[in-house]
């Protein structure tokens, strides 16, 4: 009989140490933590609002709003959460998701890579001053060139299979913000010559003028933080969308978007901020980022003033603070 008691506690203390790991935190401690850190970011005045994208311009750096959704869908929010900005560079991770479906892992690893530049997103030299020629998805170049490879009987079709998988993502219906995308289709001359040179290079599929244009249209997509923390949490709940139980894109994919996050996901300054935060992210200059605590829940921010980097800057405040005191770090034993 001592025996078989002994067992049970061995059996049973991995299950238990699993719940621990997956339990969420109280009601109390979150809506405290958030306020803490709403409090102590409110008041950093640094960064820039975007201005290379006339419309971008616009962005109240006033605004912010963090998010954090549950995997089973329970959300605790501060700040301007309903306020709609462009998705812009967020949108890459959703686009992959299609992408690795239509195409399959290794065709993606094989014309778009997994790489770090170690450059500037919008590098036009990256493939020039590497060994390899291949990118990343979270870059410009391997962004659309990743787009390209979504299916479709013409292009409308191929746009249209998009814009769904966004809105499976977010569970509602999004809209493109039309003024945001008429003013980045007129300065997108430098995407399109990244596009032609990877054409040029034999990765890209198709015309790579309508895969900038697809692209352009992807990052001008409305949200708002609470679309892009169930967005976040779709990717820590498997692939399952934790609002409507709608699974959106194939658990297999979720790791590898994930991993391209923590690869690159807040450009030049990823290195920093995993080492500091220990999370998969992704940023727009729109000034939205995510954050994913895979299997528990995920974390969105908006504020549209920008840092050296392109990452808003309250975001990565926020981040780094609410990974601290929820001790978050996904590498952290």
């Amino acid at each position: 009989m001592r025996i078989l008691f002994f067992l049970l506690i061995i059996f049973l203390l991995p299950l238990n140490a699993h719940a621990k790991l997956i339990k969420s935190f109280s009601d109390e401690v979150v809506r405290q933590t958030l306020q803490t850190v709403y409090n102590q970011c409110r008041s950093d005045t640094s960064g820039k609002v975007a201005d290379y994208i006339p419309a971008l311009a616009k962005g109240d750096p006033k605004h912010f709003g963090i998010v954090i959704c549950t995997v089973d869908g329970k959300m605790y929010k501060i700040g301007d959460t309903d306020v709609t900005f462009a998705i812009e560079s967020i949108s890459k991770i959703f686009s992959l998701a299609l992408a690795l479906e239509d195409a399959g892992r290794e065709t993606i690893l094989k014309n778009v890579g997994v790489y770090h530049t170690g450059l500037p997103f919008n590098s036009i030299i990256a493939s020039d001053v590497r060994e390899v020629i291949l990118q990343n998805p979270l870059v410009n170049v391997g962004a659309i060139t990743t787009t390209s490879y979504i299916n479709g009987t013409d292009s409308n079709d191929k746009w249209r299979r998009e814009l769904d998988k966004f809105n499976l993502f977010a569970g509602r219906k999004l809209t493109v913000m039309e003024d945001v995308f008429r003013s980045e289709a007129e300065t997108n001359q430098h995407n399109r010559a990244l596009a032609w040179q990877f054409s040029s290079f034999g990765y890209l599929k198709g015309d790579p003028d309508d895969a900038t244009l697809r692209y352009t249209r992807a990052c001008s997509v409305g949200i708002t933080c609470k679309d892009l923390a169930v967005m976040g949490a779709t990717l820590a709940n498997q692939g399952c969308n934790p609002v409507t139980g709608k699974q959106v894109v194939k658990k297999e994919f979720v790791r590898d978007i994930l991993s391209v996050m923590t690869i690159a996901g807040l450009y030049d300054s990823t290195g920093p901020f995993f080492f500091r935060t220990g999370l998969p992210a992704k940023s727009g200059v729109g000034g939205g980022i995510v954050a994913v605590v895979p299997g528990r829940f995920a974390i969105a921010t908006f504020s549209p003033p920008l840092d050296k980097f392109g990452n808003s800057a309250r975001g990565v405040k926020a981040m780094t603070k609410l990974s601290e005191n929820l001790e978050l770090h996904v590498l952290n034993p």
